[in-house]
């Protein structure tokens, strides 16, 4: 979940005029590395070589 104070930082870094596609670009974006930092807190990650081998196996 996105905070107020986070979506004031949103806005004041977009340009004076902006799309709606734009913000909610933003928005999602936000969101998405906050949902990655709690599954980093939660240990829900992957080594390198985990991650390697996932690609492996998912390129064959």
């Amino acid at each position: 979940m996105i905070s107020q104070e986070q979506i004031s930082v949103i806005l004041k870094d977009l340009p004076r005029e902006f799309s709606i596609d734009e913000l909610v670009d933003k928005l999602i974006l936000v969101e998405k590395i906050e949902e990655a930092i709690k599954q980093g807190e939660r240990g829900e990650t992957y080594s390198t070589q985990e991650a390697r081998e996932l690609l492996r196996q998912w390129s064959k």
